[in-house]
């Protein structure tokens, strides 16, 4: 028998004491999105489906193997079983593959500077991110791009560590400003770390590059043992040529990164249709063959160093040649690859969150949505070029990092779920409003208790009804995201002490202010 309440009156009084309280900062234990949340109820592949994928990647690194791999890479690989055939490709037979899974670190943690920002890569944990190499800056104010440049860089590191659903910043662009790419390398490191101390991802464009920055990540992190003991920064490296050859030079820059301690993004970036199979299901398996050809490499040179499975393959648009990242094929593409993360029990990325559009608008909404949703769903551990991203990779937008944000608290949302249980069926307070009481659950203690630890209210989307947008002048999405950019950058702090700052201005050419 349902014991029967009324419903007590509505409080008088302390509205905006409780609407201070509303606007403040939540306890992270009563947050109802945070980074890491379970994702993996969504499932594109039947079981029997991915354990084909599995063995048609074993049986593509049995009989085409990988080719152009550095001769350091060979001979570590053909030291633990790989087979060099005359035509200079490496083969895998099934039991190196599995050695090398055997041995993959599983559950890592990539660190950032602040530890309460670290990523703890294991099951269905998901996070969302920067990333990319867009070469150009999408200038909303003119309708139009120009060149990237440290500043621009700098900028998003400093915007994203504002963002509370951006949980990491991988370089999203190429700073088109410095000519000589050791100063690149040098000030894209800089710029992130003195913009946000989430984890952050660089690539470094030579292998000689490597040792140089490592002088500076050093600076940084306080001597070598504290990097090595909480290495906060990781190499994207795109370590293959799809299809199926190794990036020489870029094998070689992840084995420099290995032997520095560095955590290494393993990425397959194939295009379905030009450098991949057409096909998503071709696609997925070529891109997943690459990435265990990878986990046999960096094992084979330091057995259990910490790597993301970076199966990252595009969609393409057959009738133009042209990216296509903001399709449904490229949702599908990413959620099928994080069910073969979850196969092998392994940390993995894909890519989620980029547009085709050109500017931060309705297209740009639904495409960015699309797979962003369906990436978390599916249970990647790593949504990467999550926020930001435009015409298709080639370009990056400071504004909508910022409304990214809102987009990506509401994905996050949706994988949180849906929780059934006595308390969630709220028979209770069912019986509560309908015998006696006012007939709705607004105002009641219920309702209340729960308005922020169960729902995500957008800091700059707009759900005033059309005649409270009127009294307020007709907010406008973008111009407020402009003014929010612009409120960042005024207050945003370097995220490095002045002193270091001051040293690190004195040993190199810092091209930002």
């Amino acid at each position: 028998m349902v014991e029967v309440q009324v419903m007590k009156g509505r409080r008088g009084g302390g509205r905006a004491a409780r609407v201070a309280a509303r606007a403040a900062a939540l306890p992270e234990e009563i947050r109802p999105i945070r980074p890491g949340m379970e994702g993996g109820t969504l499932k594109v592949l039947s079981e029997a489906q991915v354990v084909e994928i599995h063995d048609s990647a074993l049986e593509a690194l049995a009989t085409i193997g990988l080719a152009d791999a550095p001769q350091s890479g060979i001979d570590a690989m053909v030291a633990v079983g790989a087979v060099l055939g005359d035509d200079g490709r490496l083969r895998f037979a099934r039991d190196v593959v599995e050695a090398a899974l055997s041995q993959s670190a599983r559950n890592i943690t990539l660190a950032a500077r602040d530890p309460k920002h670290d990523l703890e890569l294991f099951g269905s944990k998901v996070h969302y991110g920067t990333a990319g190499a867009a070469v150009n800056i999408v200038d909303v104010a003119t309708n139009s791009y120009r060149h990237c440049t440290a500043q621009d860089l700098h900028d998003a590191a400093r915007i994203t560590q504002a963002m509370d659903n951006v949980h990491f910043f991988q370089r999203p662009m190429v700073c088109r400003d410095i000519e000589n790419n050791l100063e690149m390398d040098l000030n894209t490191i800089y710029g992130a770390v003195a913009g946000t101390t989430k984890h952050i991802g660089t690539s470094f464009s030579d292998p000689s590059h490597v040792a140089p920055c490592m002088e500076l990540i050093h600076m940084l992190a306080g001597g070598e043992a504290a990097w090595r003991a909480r290495p906060f920064i990781s190499n994207s490296n795109c370590f293959v040529v799809p299809p199926m050859k190794f990036a020489t030079e870029s094998c070689e820059t992840m084995e420099l990164c290995i032997r520095a301690g560095m955590p290494v993004l393993l990425l397959s970036a194939g295009m379905a249709g030009a450098t991949a199979p057409s096909t998503i299901a071709g696609a997925i398996m070529q891109a997943t063959a690459e990435c265990l050809a990878g986990l046999v490499y960096v094992n084979a040179i330091a057995p259990g160093h910490p790597a993301v499975f970076g199966t990252w393959p595009f969609g393409l648009d057959l009738r133009t040649g042209a990216m296509s990242v903001g399709s449904g094929e490229q949702a599908l593409l990413s959620a099928g690859c994080a069910q073969m993360h979850r196969f092998y029990g392994l940390p993995g990325g894909a890519a989620g969150g980029a547009s085709d559009a050109k500017m931060p608008d309705m297209q740009a909404g639904w495409e960015q949505m699309c797979s962003n949703v369906m990436g978390g769903l599916s249970g990647l551990n790593m949504v990467y070029e999550a926020a930001g991203m435009h015409a298709s990779l080639l370009g990056f937008c400071l504004e909508s990092l910022i409304l990214s944000d809102d987009l990506i608290g509401q994905a996050m949302r949706c994988v949180r779920g849906i929780e059934v249980n006595e308390d969630t069926l709220a028979l209770d307070q069912m019986a509560e409003v309908c015998l006696g009481g006012s007939g709705h659950y607004l105002g009641t203690d219920k309702t209340l208790a729960l308005m922020q630890s169960d729902f995500v209210y957008p800091a700059l989307g707009n759900r005033m009804s059309p005649k409270e947008w009127e009294e307020a002048e007709k907010p406008d999405l973008l111009a407020n995201a402009t003014a929010r950019k612009e409120a960042i950058l005024a207050e945003g702090a370097c995220q490095v002490d002045a002193a270091l700052d001051r040293a690190v201005r004195e040993r190199y050419r810092i091209y930002f202010d």
